[in-house]
């Protein structure tokens, strides 16, 4: 299926044409919006052009074919490329959109943003994150491989190509992707290394100096070199080596100018920031240009790369006849491999959620695990792992087997200690689609985590993350992996949902919300130790969960008559325990005390007004919220007459009931704060 795509002849007066066509309309945005990127268009515009015109299979006029090559520009600061690459051949992506190049509601922002500009298959600029994108495409597409396809039917077959930097291959999370897409053996990758020596400060020499072809041979990878960037036979020939290597990804070192046919080629000043007038004429004299023209496409060009058009279509038509007869002689793997490209949840899916209806105490991180293999085998979509924490994160799936080389099949990844890649990949796997990706680590390292979770935000990218260790109530590993902050700097990510349950049911209420949102990632906050589950015979039914806040047990009167409370106590995760303790103290002094759960605030802030201040009343100012965390943001619950018993310190090392008590949560505490505001 993946075969090259077939140039009729070839046209070296042509082929210079069209890349020049790509170099002159990047430079013209560029100098247009005042700002912005040109070098590395210019320098690596012959590789794009090979690889999109005699490789890539992708068809424009549908950006989403199932079985499309992929294409990232994980150096996503030379955005242009890729966007003159778009316009070009035919996507949605007129020209007004190049020439609003970086301005306010433009399909052609800054760095390239998924979802936003048709035919951006990721979000990038924050180096290094492509390439770990890429990793986890390759992997979703190797496991949907083994799943479905036959020896005598390949359905899904498709490459993952990337251009990549000197920058992205500094980025540490460049090099845990490298090491683990090298394990895996993952053949369809192949990056394509814009090897021009020069960064944003100077020569690479400044700050990288090592060997990288030998460095990723280390790492399991193939690689060649490519000594002339504008060498078009030479960068076809290294493509199709790449192609025939099928255990290894492929690493391609084109050495490159930056900027070049601009008066500073080869040199930082090249890199970054508009060239100016008589430096964008003078280029254009180099390249042998019209100088008068500005974003200029000559019609011949134009029309190469516009059979892009007619070959995408005749390429996917081809592949959904290969569907229809694979569906025809395998009825059922058809039926599912439909299912599952479009992303349909199965029917009934949630009546297999685990209800916890006996009150035993254990860990959500326990109950978590639980709802994964309750879930599993009617969700086959569902799939993930641990960077090397699955026993304690509880994210391994019983029979689900390991996803290893030459065993992709599996459905339990293996991370290894490598929580950056872990959650870059992730992005990648849901990216690459068909799959519902999770990944687990303790709390505290979702710090390592974090530009790869805000670009899933960004990205809108259903992506589950399962931090287990939520507290200081994990005990003796001590402050180095008690998560004090953690919880403040997740909600603090536009889009993402941050979920603490408070009991086993909670925790399948928030797999529920997690598994719905197909849009957009959420982060599961969970225990280490055993927490009390909530009477449901006595109080409200976890599915409140839903509105992200919700009355759990509600202030009564003497003769247990609903009543206005004199006073709401607000928790989250092991900490409601406590503020039902409490309120049961108060009641029986006569105070009539209200307990809300407030697991989600994305979630509660989402619903009406009315349901907020139903669940709050404005008219009752006393309120105490408890958290093990810092009291950030808790303000805007507790009210300017409210009590916040939080964290403002780290913790220490002890058995977790001792560290809870030490540090403050402890029914006494709650008590003495409720008291000191009646």
């Amino acid at each position: 299926m993946s075969a090259p795509v077939q140039e009729e002849n070839s046209n070296p007066k042509l082929d210079q044409l069209c890349i020049n066509t790509i170099r002159t309309l990047s430079l013209d945005a560029v100098q247009k919006a005042e700002s912005g990127h040109p070098g590395l268009p210019l320098g690596a515009a012959p590789m794009a052009y090979v690889l999109w015109t005699r490789f890539l299979r992708h068809n424009p006029r549908n950006p989403k074919w199932e079985n499309r090559d992929r294409f990232l520009l994980s150096a996503g600061h030379g955005s242009m490329l890729l966007y003159s690459l778009l316009h070009l051949t035919g996507y949605d992506l007129p020209m007004e959109e190049l020439q609003n190049f970086r301005q306010w509601g433009s399909k052609t922002p800054g760095h390239p943003e998924y979802g936003l500009t048709p035919g951006v298959e990721i979000t990038t600029g924050p180096l290094g994150q492509g390439f770990a994108n890429g990793v986890g495409m390759a992997m979703g597409a190797a496991h949907l491989a083994a799943k479905f396809n036959k020896p005598d039917q390949s359905l899904i077959d498709h490459y993952v190509y990337a251009i990549v930097s000197d920058g992205d291959l500094m980025e540490g999370v460049a090099s845990e992707a490298a090491s683990l897409a090298g394990h895996l053996k993952l053949g369809k990758l192949i990056y394509l290394y814009d090897d021009n020596h020069v960064t944003i400060e100077g020569f690479t020499s400044l700050a990288f100096s090592e060997d990288v072809p030998m460095r990723f041979e280390s790492y399991g990878w193939h690689t060649l070199t490519v000594n002339d960037g504008n060498d078009l036979e030479e960068l076809e020939a290294a493509i199709r080596a790449a192609q025939a290597e099928t255990e290894r990804p492929s690493l391609i070192s084109v050495k490159t100018v930056i900027g070049f046919g601009m008066p500073t080629q080869g040199t930082r000043k090249a890199h970054s920031d508009a060239p100016g007038e008589e430096a964008v004429r003078e280029t254009k004299r180099h390249l042998g240009w019209p100088e008068d023209k500005s974003f200029y496409v000559p019609d011949e060009a134009l029309a190469h790369f516009r059979r892009a058009v007619e070959r995408g279509e005749q390429q996917e038509a081809e592949w959904r006849g290969l569907v229809e007869s694979y569906a025809s002689t395998y009825p059922e793997d058809g039926t599912l491999l439909n299912s599952t490209l479009s992303g349909e949840l199965p029917a009934g899916w949630e009546d297999h959620l685990p209800k916890f209806e006996d009150a035993k105490q254990i860990a959500t991180r326990v109950a978590s695990g639980e709802v994964i293999n309750a879930l599993a085998p009617v969700m086959p979509m569902l799939i993930g792992g641990s960077a090397d924490l699955g026993v304690s994160n509880n994210t391994d799936i019983k029979e689900g087997g390991s996803f290893e080389a030459g065993e992709y099949q599996g459905r339990i990844f293996h991370f290894g200690v490598r929580e950056h890649a872990m959650g870059s990949t992730l992005t990648g796997i849901a990216l690459n689609g068909g799959l519902i990706p999770y990944g687990g680590t303790f709390m505290t390292f979702s710090d390592y985590m974090r530009p790869a979770i805000r670009l899933a935000a960004l990205s809108e990218v259903q992506v589950i993350y399962v931090f287990t260790h939520d507290s200081v109530g994990l005990g003796e590993d001590g402050p180095t992996h008690q998560p004090i902050e953690h919880l403040a700097a997740l909600r603090a990510i536009p889009h993402l949902f941050v979920i603490r349950p408070a009991d086993p049911a909670e925790v399948s209420e928030a797999w529920r919300i997690a598994i719905l949102r197909r849009h957009a990632p959420t982060a599961l906050a969970l225990t280490r130790q055993k927490v009390k589950p909530a009477d449901r015979n006595k109080f409200a039914a976890a599915d409140g969960l839903r509105r992200g806040a919700y009355i759990l047990a509600e202030a009564t009167t003497a003769d247990g008559a609903t009543t206005t409370p004199r006073i709401i106590l607000i928790g989250t995760g092991s900490e409601v325990s406590l503020t039902l303790e409490a309120r049961e103290v108060l009641q029986n002094d006569g105070v009539p005390t209200r307990v809300v759960s407030m697991p989600c605030w994305e979630l509660f802030e989402e619903q009406p007004r009315e349901y907020r201040e139903e669940v709050l009343p404005p008219s009752v100012a006393a309120r105490v919220s408890v958290e093990a965390g810092v009291p950030q943001g808790w303000d805007r619950y507790v009210g300017p007459a409210g009590i916040v018993i939080g964290l403002d310190r780290f913790g220490g090392s002890a058995p977790g009931d001792v560290a809870l008590k030490e540090l403050g949560f402890s029914v006494e505490n709650v008590l003495n704060s409720a008291r000191s505001l009646l």
